[in-house]
């Protein structure tokens, strides 16, 4: 990163001459509380989206040529690099606007074109029009929720994503053809028409409004129980002795979070809160009518003890009148 000062805001004539004509990139960047104009990239985070993009590509050619083994990997190569570039970033305070930008385009060739692709040469494409519609369905649900993210990034809660995360929703494709493959499944028309309704669902439910948790609020520094970690150990060995079905089961317990979720907050949580509020309303009712009729009782009481005293008063008077 090349650390400039500019005091007029914009580089002069010999700042952008150059052996090629390629303009120079500049941007104005927060550094210790105030805003400053800085020119070039951040070269750390930004290789490892590099990666991410040149890993995408690279799933799209090994799909195309009926390498889908190689196009697996590639594609969870992709997944990883494009994990760690955004943290990179945050750690190293190497964030820009040029970083995010280019982060989404990656993300768009990773797992936006990458797993339309594979899953049409394996098998959509022998549906004919069917086929491509439900390719370029999820290609552009991927582009949609990259676009809707950008736009909320920074509006909504960390803790949770807003629709399934593209690289979730490219394994679960791209990981299915990963798995047929391997078995060397015989592509009918059954299994054309199932992969086709989960790429349409993969990229239906990106751009739905089903809360998938984030994991972004769990601190690495802290303790956790015991269970955890062994869990994390068996999930580890999983992956070793068998990663193509591994990995699938996972993206699929995942997608299915979001609507699972969804139903429990609807049919579960919902009539539970309902029960709370009616019970507060009828405890409420039954407080107000024993506060009204302690009230009634008091007035009732002070109207008695009135009554009483009166008579007693006229007879003192009237002793006091005699005297």
């Amino acid at each position: 990163m090349i650390d400039e000062h500019y005091q007029h805001g914009g580089l002069n004539e010999q700042d952008t001459d150059s052996v090629l004509p390629i303009d120079e990139h500049e941007e104005i960047v927060s550094e210790g509380g105030r805003q400053v104009r800085k020119r070039g990239i951040y070269l750390l985070p930004n290789l490892l989206t590099l990666g991410a993009m040149f890993s995408g590509f690279y799933a799209i050619i090994a799909g195309m040529s009926g390498n889908f083994n190689a196009a697996g990997w590639a594609v969870l190569i992709a997944s990883i690099f494009d994990g760690f570039d955004g943290r990179v970033a945050r750690i190293t305070g190497t964030q820009s606007a040029f970083g995010a930008e280019f982060d989404s385009l990656s993300d768009m060739v990773s797992f936006g074109m990458a797993p339309a692709l594979i899953a049409f040469s394996w098998a959509l494409s022998s549906l004919g029009n069917a086929g491509w519609a439900a390719a370029f369905i999820f290609m552009a649900c991927a582009a949609l929720r990259l676009a809707r993210f950008n736009v909320q990034l920074g509006t909504v809660t960390k803790r949770y994503f807003l629709g399934l995360q593209s690289p979730l929703a490219a394994g679960l494709v791209t990981f299915s053809v990963w798995v047929g493959a391997l078995y060397q499944v015989q592509v009918t028309p059954l299994i054309a028409y199932s992969l086709a309704i989960v790429t349409v669902i993969a990229g239906l439910l990106m751009v739905s409004n089903y809360r998938y948790f984030s994991f972004k609020e769990m601190h690495l520094k802290g303790t956790v129980p015991y269970v955890v970690f062994l869990s994390v150990v068996v999930v580890f060995v999983l992956i070793a002795q068998r990663p193509h079905e591994t990995l699938l089961a996972m993206c699929v317990i995942y997608a299915a979070s979001g609507p699972i979720g969804w139903i429990y907050r609807r049919q579960v949580r919902k009539p539970v809160a309902e029960s709370h509020t009616d019970n507060a309303l009828v405890n409420a009712t039954v407080n107000v009518a024993a506060d009204d009729e302690t009230g009634t009782q008091s007035v009732s009481r002070a109207q008695a003890a009135d009554a009483t005293l009166k008579p007693m008063t006229e007879t003192q008077n009237d002793g006091d009148s005699k005297q």
